[in-house]
């Protein structure tokens, strides 16, 4: 799949912002909360816990915790090399996993292929190269049902029901269609086998800025519709504005984790994380 994607600049240049500025080192200056494992631990569907990950020999995460319950809608946030895309990369089994474990759905899944977490339940639609852009809407979406032995149709019929427009592009090379169309191609072949939970990687970015409200409300509705999703955003006000729950990393290690709303108007994450 073209969801083989490698570590992007901001993961690999996580090492070298070790001493960036204006990262709060003092938990007791923010109101939010520092603890990273929630107290219904017990109910996640997804469960991250002591994560060391990188690219080769080179470590981006360390000790990092986080959990998904079902149903619900999580965020990472934090600054440009803060290791976020490689948590949902580790997740999905495309980095060098040096410590830890995940679970999904009671079952470690730590090490596994992403070819085989897929038939776990689990989507996963990458920031850069997510679709296959020499075939057609149609063909992209077939092949996100890859895995079976035919396309089922009412899969099919959902992602148009959803996403209206890639069945009116259904016969169109996936390469000459908007970014913002694209996006949606993206998250449909992601949703046609009907994943539990969807890993979104950096959703807005590239889309012009009239988009991102459609964008993020289009996520909205598929978690709406019961889908867990975890998400990687740099439009962080945003996406935490719209979450239940919040994750802030720094350093490749988790900083704060709380209630979306809760870290969106604590004034030290305002301050260190979403630019005041």
């Amino acid at each position: 799949m073209s969801a083989d994607a490698t570590a992007d600049d901001r993961d690999v240049d996580a090492a070298e912002d070790a001493d960036s500025p204006g990262i709060a080192d003092d938990p007791e200056t923010a109101d939010v909360s520092r603890d990273t494992v929630p107290e219904w631990e017990d109910e996640s569907l997804l469960e991250v816990r002591g994560l060391d990950a990188g690219y080769g020999d080179l470590q981006i995460l360390t000790d990092v915790d986080l959990d998904v319950a079902d149903g619900e809608y999580v965020t990472i946030v934090g600054p440009n090399g803060a290791g976020k895309s490689t948590v949902m990369k580790s997740v999905f089994g495309l980095t060098n996993l040096m410590g830890g474990t995940v679970t999904f759905e009671g079952e470690d899944i730590t090490g596994l292929r992403p070819e085989e977490i897929i038939h776990e339940g689990i989507g996963y639609v990458p920031q850069n190269d997510n679709i296959f852009a020499s075939l057609t809407v149609r063909e992209n979406l077939e092949m996100g049902a890859y895995i079976l032995d035919e396309v089922p149709q009412d899969a099919l019929d959902a992602v148009f029901d959803r996403f209206p427009i890639l069945e009116e592009r259904q016969s169109q090379k996936a390469g000459t269609m908007s970014g913002g169309q694209q996006q949606m191609l993206a998250m449909g072949r992601a949703l046609m086998l009907d994943p539990s939970l969807l890993l979104l990687d950096e959703p807005s970015a590239g889309l012009a800025p009239d988009l991102v409200d459609d964008m993020f409300d289009r996520i909205d509705a598929i978690n709406d519709d019961g889908t867990a999703v975890l998400m990687v955003e740099q439009n962080a006000k945003e996406a935490l504005r719209r979450c239940d729950r919040g994750y802030v990393l720094a350093n490749g290690k988790n900083r704060y984790m709380d209630d979306g709303d809760a870290l969106l108007n604590d004034e030290q994450v305002r301050q260190d994380f979403l630019g005041g």
